[in-house]
């Protein structure tokens, strides 16, 4: 077997019908493989093959690749589901999944509300895995008769466990979410210990090492993506779902639509990102997205952070370098220059200053006018 080449197999739901999606780095005798699988169709939202899911197919598949190829299956037996641009989630996948022997799903009107309040995928995903693991504490329980101690119990097991504060705030809220926002009981579990915030400050680099950074990106892509994540201080999410006329060249802004909070804003380009991006349309001809991989998809997290990471690496930083820590640097740095700190609130589309505020502890000028001691 060729350990070089590898399929891996997803759960898709395309037109409310299951599919067998099939994703794979281009390579011609897979892809003669996959011609002779039953129906095979191309996905452009999932970049990926894909074939109805029946029992039968599943066994073709296996018999037509095995031996060929390594095939991945873990996220399809897992039952994951796929959802690769971050967007409002369809909560009928969760529905539909398949019974598991003595395992309790979420209740019904647990994703109803979900639903109706419109959380994206990353939300979803966490209030239904930490809601189903406690539920599944307590297999033999009706929910309503679960009191204040019992939640107790569940949160003194995962804190035995020794998992950080801020896992144990998700369960939380998952659980609160269920009593107060699905019941409609607000307050019913007030009395509820919360774990003590932990407050870490933010990693900050230097402006010297940031222009170290880019002048060690690989190409003219990679140092768009760069100085877009640190110039305009964008989160890599925010980053991978700019669109091309997301870039107003006339007023020198960038425009970031639906990020954290499903909230819109417009935050700063600079000239010579700008000079750089247009030199990059016309030789890369993106087609919807500002970055796009295969097939016009949209570029994906983990080329994001491959960049970031491997550009400091050949600039010689020792530390991990990543997307969100440019978008740190890009706070910090506009403090430190004397930028008012509500102007970089709006640039950063935090919904309180007190978030913002944290930048105020790691920028330099905070410190520059303390006489130390020794001196």
């Amino acid at each position: 077997m060729n350990a070089m080449k590898s399929i891996t197999l997803y759960h898709l739901m395309i037109d409310d019908r299951k599919m067998i999606g099939i994703k794979f780095s281009p390579d011609r005798l897979i892809q003669n493989l996959i011609k002779g699988l039953p129906n095979p169709k191309w996905s452009e939202k999932y970049n990926m093959a894909y074939i109805p899911n029946t029992k039968a197919n599943l066994g073709i598949v296996f018999n037509t690749f095995k031996g060929v190829v390594r095939i991945n299956y873990n996220r399809f037996f897992t039952n994951r589901p796929v959802n690769t641009k971050n967007e409002i989630v369809d909560v009928s996948w969760f529905r539909k999944r398949k019974p598991i022997p003595n395992y309790r799903y979420c209740p019904e009107e647990y994703l109803l509300k979900l639903e109706l309040k419109r959380y994206s995928f990353s939300t979803v995903k966490t209030y239904v895995s930490f809601f189903e693991m406690f539920i599944n504490y307590y297999k033999e329980k009706e929910l309503h008769t679960i009191d204040e101690s019992d939640i107790r119990a569940f949160l003194q097991c995962l804190i035995r466990k020794k998992v950080s504060n801020s896992y144990l705030n998700q369960a939380i809220n998952s659980i609160k979410f269920y009593y107060e926002v699905v019941l409609g009981m607000p307050n019913r579990f007030y009395e509820i210990e919360r774990p003590v915030k932990e407050s870490k400050l933010p990693k900050v680099i230097s402006k010297e090492e940031i222009i170290a950074i880019i002048e060690n990106t690989n190409n003219l892509k990679h140092r768009c993506i760069v100085k877009l994540l640190y110039g305009s201080g964008l989160r890599r999410s925010e980053l991978l779902n700019l669109k091309i006329n997301d870039i107003d060249s006339k007023r020198m802004l960038v425009r970031v639509e639906g990020s954290k909070g499903n909230k819109d804003r417009y935050t700063l380009l600079s000239k010579s990102t700008l000079d750089d991006l247009r030199l990059y349309y016309k030789e890369w001809k993106p087609q919807e997205y500002l970055f796009e991989g295969r097939k016009a998809s949209k570029y994906t997290a983990e080329s994001v952070l491959n960049i970031v990471k491997k550009a400091a690496e050949k600039a010689g930083i020792r530390n991990t370098v990543t997307p969100h820590i440019l978008r740190h640097s890009f706070a910090t740095h506009l403090l430190e220059s004397g930028t008012d700190l509500r102007q970089i609130q709006v640039l950063l589309g935090h919904g309180s200053s007190k978030t913002t505020e944290i930048y105020t502890h790691v920028a330099t000028n905070t410190f520059k006018n303390i006489k130390n001691p020794l001196d």
